[in-house]
């Protein structure tokens, strides 16, 4: 029986510029048809990870493969089932968004009519028929965004590579590209994407990995990071803020935990391990009469996965143009 290859299979890939190891033995692999989300803090080596499985930097070491092919043997093959979309629109200011992918489409081969047809193709999908005949200076950041994604899809590509994709645009704008992307792995495509909003990750991929120091150090769902920080955690608010130390001594008491008081002095929180114990919670706090005002269950989320797993928050991939001007020089 033949099995389909991942859409990309890494194993220890390394990158090193001068004294700086960039990458420092990632492995990844993202099976066809899914989102990959990659999350780092700056200089963490996100971009020039993915320069090198887009076959625009050679890895020093290390093994990678996109849908079976070498990116350093079979680099053809591999730029011929991949579109690339960095952080900042690859298009020329000076043309109309026709004429920009128009260009693109002669460059990938498609003849005049069919360049044609395929421009107006994908500026109707991207809702950007009527700006087709617009010089880009005169673009918003949104439509620019949404013209280069545009671009990268002219051949049709099986396995797509999103930079920072929604960097700077308006929520709307950024909502409108997330459908997009959905869209994209509903029609066939694989998007392995990289980001610096951890909600957009939550929202997209269906595995995500956290990249620090140039190493994978977490993988899995989004639910499975959470999990590996901890449970979720049980808000209360009392009605009575002079209860405070009495339902303090009834959670330790039933749900053997320590609850901690927040700073204003109104609310508590206590780790909740054992979700079906929170009834009996309930009950004691009723046969004590303690009034709850208010009562909640908080997830972790990714930012406190992010700041746990990396000590740093997650910010723009400051990194990028450094990466790729030492690949450079």
């Amino acid at each position: 029986m033949t099995t389909t290859p991942p859409a990309v299979e890494a194993i220890g890939l390394v990158k090193t510029f001068g004294q700086n190891r960039a990458v420092d033995g990632v492995d990844l692999r993202v099976e066809a048809g899914t989102v990959y989300g990659v999350l780092g803090p700056n200089g963490a080596g996100k971009t020039t990870t993915i320069s090198m499985l887009a076959t625009l930097l050679k890895p020093d070491a290390g093994e990678a493969r996109v849908f079976g092919h070498d990116v350093r043997r079979e680099p053809q093959q591999v730029r011929r089932l991949i579109g690339v979309t960095g952080q900042y629109a690859s298009v020329d200011e000076t043309l109309s968004a026709t004429e920009n992918l128009v260009v693109f489409s002669r460059l990938l081969g498609l003849s005049r009519a069919e360049s044609k047809r395929k421009s107006a193709e994908l500026l109707e999908r991207f809702g950007l028929t009527e700006a087709a005949r617009r010089p880009l200076k005169a673009f918003s950041g949104g439509m620019r965004r949404r013209l280069d994604l545009a671009a990268s899809l002219i051949a049709q590509p099986p396995l797509i590579f999103l930079d920072e994709p929604t960097t700077g645009l308006d929520p709307r704008t950024r909502a409108q590209m997330w459908d997009t992307i959905r869209e994209l792995v509903q029609t066939g495509s694989t998007v392995l994407l990289t980001t610096q909003y951890l909600d957009e990750a939550d929202q997209l991929a269906d595995r995500i990995a956290v990249i620090d120091h140039g190493r994978v150090v977490a993988e899995g769902t989004g639910d499975e990071l959470k999990a590996s920080i901890g449970t979720a955690s049980l808000q209360l608010r009392l009605a009575d803020a002079l209860r405070l130390d009495a339902a303090r001594s009834i959670v330790r008491t039933t749900l053997g935990v320590e609850a901690v008081v927040s700073p204003e002095g109104s609310r508590l929180t206590a780790p909740m391990a054992e979700p079906d114990r929170v009834t009996d919670l309930l009950v004691s706090f009723r046969d004590a009469g303690i009034s709850l005002a208010e009562m909640s269950v908080q997830k972790p989320t990714l930012d406190e996965v992010f700041l746990t797993i990396t000590g740093a928050p997650a910010t723009a991939d400051e990194d990028t143009q450094r990466e790729l001007e030492g690949s450079i020089a």
